[in-house]
């Protein structure tokens, strides 16, 4: 049994109120700077109150608890599928984040399968947004127990609805696959568009299908990032959690970087955000820009 079509944007939008108000989610507060790199303006958020993901986070290693089993009911918005709950992100950057997470446990670690990505083109169809995923804690996951994100999109002040889209209106493209030309890190890009037209069931066996080519053509043997819109998806395997102090994860690759105090904010000008990403990622061979 899932959510009504239609009616999923609206659950989310009143479930992160009644959520704020009764305490269960922190909307943490921050600051956006544009840092401009090759004609795109990526987003830089500077926390402006104590990092309490971090606290949660550490906390949770403590006590061994999943989070999700049993999750808080106060954030629960709405039954996805059979395999899936949509699920507020408490500690949120962008609002209306919500998790797409799997009734019973599974590893974050394993390969999305069918449902997972049914579940996810239910969610897109609800409203326009990104969808992505943190394969593993190098590649930025905070939680063992698999789950999507997804945010609304645009989530910046820039026209774009994902910052890197100036980045994606450039990609070339030999066949199906597609890489970006300034990006300096191992991508692999593909288009969509003709999947969102799908109902979800097809649609997640067709993405399956595509995602599991893109981890071949993008040599991953490890961690990744994975990002989805309704037009183009993109896949990066990772080599490190961190640059240094400044974590990235999924939004990272999708031109939006989080980062504690005002010396991190000024590396990211100095460094430029693709040098940090391809830190944090794998270096492509051969000249890029």
């Amino acid at each position: 049994m899932s959510f009504e079509s239609g009616t999923l944007w609206q659950s989310i939008r009143e479930r992160s109120e009644h959520a704020v108000r009764s305490g269960a989610l922190v909307n943490i507060a921050t600051r956006i700077e544009l840092v401009e790199q090759a004609g795109v303006r990526f987003l830089v958020r500077i926390l402006e109150s104590i990092d309490r993901k971090l606290v949660a986070g550490l906390m949770q290693e403590q006590t061994g608890v999943n989070p999700f089993l049993p999750y808080d009911d106060d954030v629960f918005v709405a039954e996805i599928s059979d395999s899936h709950v949509c699920l507020l992100n408490k500690f949120n950057v962008v609002e209306h984040h919500v998790l797409l997470v799997t009734r019973v446990f599974e590893d974050q670690d394993t390969l999305l399968t069918q449902r997972d990505f049914a579940a996810m083109w239910l969610c897109l169809k609800e409203f326009d947004g990104l969808a992505f995923y943190n394969a593993g804690t190098v590649a930025g996951a905070s939680q063992p127990h698999k789950h999507l994100q997804q945010v609304p999109v645009p989530f910046g002040p820039g026209p774009e609805r994902v910052p890197i889209e100036p980045f994606i209106a450039r990609a070339q493209f030999v066949g199906r696959w597609g890489t970006v030309p300034e990006f300096p890190f191992v991508h692999v890009l593909t288009q969509v568009s003709e999947l969102a037209s799908m109902n979800a069931l097809d649609a997640g066996r067709a993405t399956q299908r595509v995602y599991t080519e893109m981890l071949d053509a993008a040599g991953v043997s490890g961690p990744y990032n994975l990002l989805v819109t309704k037009d183009w998806m993109l896949l990066a395997p990772r080599s490190k959690e961190a640059c240094d102090h400044i974590s990235v994860n999924a939004l990272g690759f999708a031109g939006s970087l989080l980062v504690h105090n005002e010396d991190e904010l000024q590396r990211v000008r100095r460094e430029g955000p693709l040098a940090i990403l391809e830190h944090v990622g794998v270096s492509r061979p051969g000249p890029q820009g």
